[in-house]
């Protein structure tokens, strides 16, 4: 029948996945879990199937949050019967404008100026002319550029930042070229990956060697350096050849036209002014003391009062992109709240596995679950898990907490299959180049990959740092 294609199946997929866990009792699972569970099951069929759009979807997830389980909701007198105390509304409202939205939007305001101004194409002369012109070098020199930021500032401003560099670029591709979407994908792979490499690269490192510190494991700065460079040096060159393997350049060699004249207009100095002072104090986070959320705000502020940002450049916005990125993040804090991801990870016998064993569970588990959740909330609810692990000794005499806790902490970072995996695969989507299927293609051979090399590093390598 003609009303049974694909966009009509998935949409009834995805509201039998809504719909059919309040009818399914789980031992263990509470009624605000049950409903999670069919806003979970629902969202990710949806991502996935993509029968509306997937900013959509996250639309969708924030108004089931809203009405089934804020204390607003049409539910919030049963749920307090049954010992349930409902997240506010404001909660799931306040995603849309929580400080990574914000971030978000403050690399948005750099983009545009950036473009508007010409800083995109100093910025790619810069960094790529080392690599040449050859294209499999100049998808490298993107990839090392990335990773080398994302190692010592956010992630998701590293990629708000090159997204400016890889837009020329793309531009100068013809559309049917698969290259195209290597360029594309070389930012948000390269943030990723990059962000493993310091403590400060990103929240989940942070979460892992505060769990540990609180064990009386007290990992170093540079200790975690010669723990995860190596890693990361590997897995930038694996990542480089797939992308190149399954987004082939179409010619060996184009010239990118980056000689054009510097703009030193009034309102192009205090555009080249606020993003190197923007930038400045990102790089510099650490020192100060400022976060980047807050510092995002200077570019949203400062460059429409200057006039340097118009109505029409702020309409260009890729405003969809910050409603993926809620819904994301809104779909964490049930997850987190109602207790349906405790529940899930409860599922498994971890004490019958073996140290090993729990080594790969552990890691396939933060995979999994990081590649539908934001990553730092899959962090935040697997370490407990391995302290708690270790500490009762449940696991056994050979359970190395240490290892497991900066196994989760790396794997997570390697979870990039979908736009919602993580912010740098949010903003790469809104480059209009690359598909969700693209993403998930590249995603799950870098990172199946990633958890193999992590798996054997964790056994040969780490153990000489971590006892």
């Amino acid at each position: 029948m003609k009303f049974l294609n694909k966009q009509t199946i998935s949409v009834l997929l995805g509201l039998v996945g809504l719909i059919l866990p309040q009818f399914i009792g789980f031992e263990g699972l509470e009624p605000a879990g049950q409903i999670a569970l069919g806003i979970f099951l629902m969202a990710a069929i949806f991502w996935i199937c993509e029968p509306i759009p997937i900013f959509a979807t996250s639309l969708l997830i924030i108004l089931l949050q809203v009405f089934l389980l804020s204390e607003k909701g049409l539910f919030a007198s049963s749920l307090i019967e049954s010992g349930y105390t409902p997240q506010s509304y404001k909660d799931f409202y306040g995603t849309m404008a929580s400080p990574i939205i914000i971030l978000f939007l403050g690399g948005f305001s750099l983009a545009s100026a950036a473009v508007k101004f010409g800083i995109d194409k100093t910025l790619t002369r810069f960094l790529l002319k080392p690599f040449g012109s050859k294209p499999q070098f100049v998808c490298l020199g993107l990839m090392v550029s990335t990773a080398v930021l994302s190692a010592f500032m956010s992630n998701t401003a590293t990629t708000a930042m090159m997204i400016t560099v890889v837009l020329p670029i793309i531009a100068q591709l013809d559309k049917g070229d698969p290259f195209r979407k290597s360029v594309a994908l070389a930012i948000p792979v390269g943030a990723n990956i990059g962000g493993i490499a310091t403590p400060i690269g990103t929240p989940p490192n942070a979460i892992a060697l505060a769990a540990l510190r609180g064990q009386g494991i007290d990992i170093a700065f540079s200790t975690w350096m010669l723990l995860a460079v190596p890693l990361v040096v590997i897995m930038l060159i694996l990542a480089w050849r797939i992308l190149l393997f399954l987004f082939p350049p179409a010619t060996d060699e184009f010239k990118i036209n980056l000689d054009a004249k510097v703009d030193k207009s009034p309102a192009a100095i205090i555009a080249y002014i606020i993003f190197g002072l923007t930038v400045l104090l990102w790089v510099t986070e650490k020192i100060h003391g400022i976060s980047s959320s807050v510092v995002a705000f200077l570019p949203i502020a400062a460059l429409p009062a200057l006039s340097v940002l118009d109505k029409k450049d702020i309409r260009s916005f890729s405003w969809e992109v910050l409603w993926l990125v809620a819904g994301g993040i809104s779909l964490g804090l049930s997850l987190k709240h109602t207790g349906l991801a405790s529940w899930i990870i409860d599922l498994v016998n971890w004490g019958s596995l073996g140290s090993l064993g729990l080594l790969i569970v552990f890691g396939l588990v933060a995979y999994g679950v990081a590649n539908l959740i934001s990553n730092t909330v899959s962090a935040t609810i697997l370490v407990p898990l391995a302290v708690g692990l270790g500490v009762s000794g449940a696991a056994g005499a050979d359970f190395n907490m240490g290892i497991s806790i900066v196994t989760i902490g790396v794997v997570v970072s390697l979870s990039m299959i979908l736009p919602i995996s993580t912010p740098p695969n949010a903003i790469a989507m809104s480059t209009g180049v690359i598909e969700t299927k693209d993403m998930a293609k590249s995603g799950i051979v870098v990172g199946f990959i990633g958890f193999a090399i992590t798996l054997a590093i964790s056994l040969l390598y780490w153990p000489l740092f971590i006892k």
